[in-house]
């Protein structure tokens, strides 16, 4: 069962668990993947509620969501599993399934066709509506140095070589699973 919920009323607990990680979930094909992210924002923009996401450009999910332009975001609310976090930030969907090796329930969607995650059960439904790559000669040189070494094989965890893909995603439905 789902409770609909309205998006704002919820802001200050959904930017909390951004700060400790909350799931990215794209589907593509069969092929669900579900990414920890400490970086999103949730606002408003072209008068619509937004939640944005950034994707380094050779991660996985950057692949999935250039072929389906939907995810969820799923949001610890209440007591979880914090291995799931673990898990989905530091082992690649290439090589794992991680749906399958957490043992996740994946819950219908109500608007678009990627899944909910249950056991993080407050879910945002988005669709893109814009995406850009960010320009590395428009980050603060503090900020490069920090989050963009160059010196790093990128295609792993804890590698920060590249630079993100920001991802605007119109959120067309929020609910807590019950």
């Amino acid at each position: 069962m789902k409770k609909e919920i309205e998006v704002f009323d919820y802001a200050n607990e959904i930017i909390k668990a951004v700060q400790t990680g909350v799931l990215l979930t794209t589907k593509v094909a069969d092929k669900v993947n579900s990414m920890t992210i400490g970086w999103g924002t949730l606002g408003i923009e072209w008068s619509k509620p937004i939640f944005t996401v950034f994707v380094r450009e050779n991660r996985f999910t950057k692949h999935q969501l250039e072929q389906n332009p939907e995810f969820t975001i799923n949001i610890p609310y209440g007591a979880f599993d914090k291995k799931i976090l673990g898990i989905c930030g530091t082992k690649s969907g290439r090589e794992l399934d991680k749906i399958k090796e957490l043992n996740l329930t994946l819950e219908k969607p109500n608007h678009i066709s990627v899944p909910a995650v249950k056991e993080l059960p407050l879910t945002l439904e988005c669709r893109i509506i814009y995406k850009q790559t960010q320009d590395e000669r428009q980050i603060t040189a503090e900020n490069r140095k920090t989050f963009y070494p160059q010196d790093v094989d990128s295609l792993f965890h804890g590698s920060n070589k590249d630079f993100h893909t920001a991802y605007y995603g119109e959120i067309v439905s929020a609910y807590i699973i019950e």
